[in-house]
C-alpha cells in the first residue's frame, strides 16, 4: 500500500520518471507468470492422481464448465443492462484514437479452431515453458489420469511431484517479497502516462463499471455463496485481502493464481476440486471481463455518436461469450478482445477503442478483482455441490481461527513427537504386553483379597 501511494506521487510530480519505471512492474508480473505453469501442473496432477475414480474428476469438470458458461453469460447480460441505463458515452464527443493495432492483436490468435488447436502443445515439456495456461492444464490432466491408470506403482511419482510443489511454493514466496517494488513501478508508470485528466473525463464509465462489479460479486455471487455453501462473501473477501492488494498492484488476476490455489486448499476444499476448478476458471470464468466487454462496447458506440441497436447488442453478446475465453488474466487482453468484437460487428467503431486506452489500466484492476472473486466463489460452490469441501474447516478458516501459513503456502507440516502415531507393535511385543497386563490384574486382585476388600466381579 505504501509503494502504491509512493508510485502515485512519483507519477504526478515526475511523470517522465514515472514512465521510465514501467519495467519494474513488468518484471514483477513476469516473475509471477514464470511460476504459473509449474504451480498448475503440480496442483492438477496431485489432485487428479490422488483420486482413484476418474468419473469423479469428470463430474467436477463438467459441472464447473456448465457453471462458468451460465455465470459468464449472466455477467455479459448485466454489462449490457447497466450500459443501456447509464449511457456513459453519450454527449462526450471525444476525438477517438486508432484502435487498429488492438484489432490486429485480437486476430493474431485466429478463429475458434485455432484456439482449440492451440491447446495442444508441441511437446509435453513445452507446455511447461510456453506460458499457456490451457496447454499446461491439458498436459496436467493427461499426466494425472495416467497416474490413476498406473495405480499403486505411481505413488512414488506422486510423492515426488508433491515435493516439487513445496519447492515451487517456496520460490514463489521469495518472489512475493519484491511485490512492493513491482507495485511502485507499475503505478508510477500508469499515473505518469495518463495523469488524472483522463480519469476525470471518463469517470462515469469507471464509476459505473466499478459499482457493477461490486454488486455482481457481493450481491449476485454473494447470495449464491450464502444459499449454496452457507458462507459469507464478506468473510471470504477478508480472507483473500492480500491477494486483492496484489491484483490491484499488478492489474492481473494471474499474479494471485498460485496463492488462490493454496488458500482454497487450506480452506478445506479437496485438491482434486481446486486443481480442476481454479485453473479452468481462469480461462472460462471471466465475469469481470464479460461485464467490461459489453459496457465498454456500448460506451465506445455512444461516444462515437453511433449507438448499437438491441439486435447488434445481442449478437455482440454471443460473440463476446466465446471471445472472452481468450482473455484469461492477462493485462491488456480485454482491450484486444474488445477491439476484435467491435471490428466484427461495427468496423466503423474500431477507432473509438482509443478513447478508453488511457483508463484501461484502471478498468483492468476491477476486471481482475471480479474474475478472481468469481473463481474463489466458484471453487467453494462447486466443492459444496460435489461434497468435496470440509465445511467445518472452511468456517474456521474464514472466521480467522485457522490462519493461512504465509511462510510456506503449503497446507501441511511435519508432526511433532506428541502428534506422531505410535509405531505398530510386533507379535512378540504384543504378547509380552498382554502378559504384563494380566500379571498386573492378578497382583491387584491378590492385594484386594488379602485386605478383605475383594469386590464382586463386574457384569459385562
Amino acid at each position: 500500500m505504501v509503494a502504491v501511494i509512493a508510485g502515485v506521487v512519483v507519477g504526478m510530480v515526475w511523470p517522465e520518471f514515472g514512465k521510465d519505471l514501467k519495467p519494474l512492474g513488468e518484471i514483477f508480473v513476469n516473475l509471477i507468470k514464470m511460476m504459473i505453469s509449474p504451480v498448475i501442473f503440480c496442483t492438477i496432477v496431485l489432485g487428479i492422481g490422488s483420486v482413484r475414480k476418474a468419473a469423479s474428476v469428470g463430474r467436477i469438470g463438467g459441472l464447473a464448465l456448465a457453471y462458468f458458461i451460465v455465470m459468464s453469460t449472466f455477467a455479459l447480460g448485466i454489462g449490457i443492462l447497466v450500459g443501456n441505463l447509464l449511457k456513459p458515452g453519450t454527449g462526450l464527443h471525444v476525438t477517438a484514437g486508432s484502435g487498429a493495432e488492438y484489432a490486429e492483436q485480437a486476430h493474431e490468435g485466429g478463429g475458434t479452431w485455432d484456439f482449440i488447436n492451440g491447446i495442444v502443445p508441441d511437446s509435453m515439456l513445452s507446455a511447461l515453458t510456453s506460458g499457456s495456461v490451457l496447454q499446461t492444464l491439458f498436459i496436467a490432466l493427461l499426466v494425472g489420469f495416467a497416474l490413476q491408470a498406473i495405480g499403486g506403482s505411481g505413488e512414488p511419482i506422486l510423492r515426488g511431484i508433491g515435493l516439487i510443489q513445496k519447492l515451487v511454493f517456496r520460490v514463489l514466496v521469495m518472489i512475493l517479497w519484491i511485490a512492493p517494488v513491482g507495485a511502485f513501478g507499475a503505478i508510477a508508470a500508469v499515473v505518469g502516462s495518463t495523469g488524472f485528466e483522463a480519469v476525470k473525463q471518463l469517470g462515469l464509465l469507471m464509476l459505473g463499471f466499478y459499482v457493477t462489479c461490486f454488486l455482481f460479486v457481493f450481491v449476485v455471487l454473494g447470495v449464491l455463496l450464502r444459499f449454496v455453501a452457507h458462507l459469507s462473501v464478506f468473510k471470504l473477501a477478508r480472507y483473500l485481502a492480500r491477494e486483492y492488494l496484489l491484483i490491484v498492484a499488478t492489474s492481473s488476476s494471474e499474479a494471485a493464481l498460485p496463492r488462490l490455489i493454496a488458500k482454497m486448499e487450506h480452506a478445506g476444499v479437496e485438491k482434486s476440486t481446486v486443481g480442476i476448478v481454479v485453473p479452468t476458471g481462469y480461462s472460462f470464468n471471466l465475469d469481470g471481463t464479460a461485464i467490461y466487454l459489453t459496457m465498454a462496447s456500448l460506451f465506445v458506440a455512444d461516444a462515437m455518436g453511433a449507438p448499437l441497436n438491441y439486435g447488434e447488442q445481442f449478437s455482440l453478446l454471443l460473440f463476446m461469450m466465446i471471445a472472452s475465453k481468450g482473455a484469461a488474466g492477462v493485462t491488456g487482453a480485454g482491450l484486444a478482445t474488445l477491439a476484435g468484437g467491435l471490428q466484427s460487428h461495427r468496423p466503423d467503431l474500431l477507432d473509438g477503442v482509443g478513447v478508453i486506452v488511457g483508463i484501461d489500466r484502471f478498468m483492468s484492476e476491477a476486471r481482475a478483482l471480479t474474475n478472481f472473486s468469481g473463481n474463489a466463489i466458484a471453487t467453494l460452490v462447486i466443492g459444496t455441490w460435489t461434497k468435496t469441501v470440509d465445511t467445518a474447516k472452511t468456517r474456521r478458516v474464514l472466521d480467522g481461527d485457522d490462519p493461512f501459513d504465509e511462510a510456506s503456502m503449503v497446507d501441511d507440516h511435519e508432526p511433532d513427537d506428541a502428534e506422531r502415531a505410535p509405531e505398530p507393535m510386533t507379535e512378540k511385543q504384543a504378547t509380552e504386553q498382554k502378559a504384563a497386563e494380566q500379571k498386573a490384574v492378578e497382583q491387584k486382585a491378590g492385594a484386594e483379597h488379602a485386605s478383605g476388600t475383594e469386590r464382586q466381579p463386574a457384569v459385562l
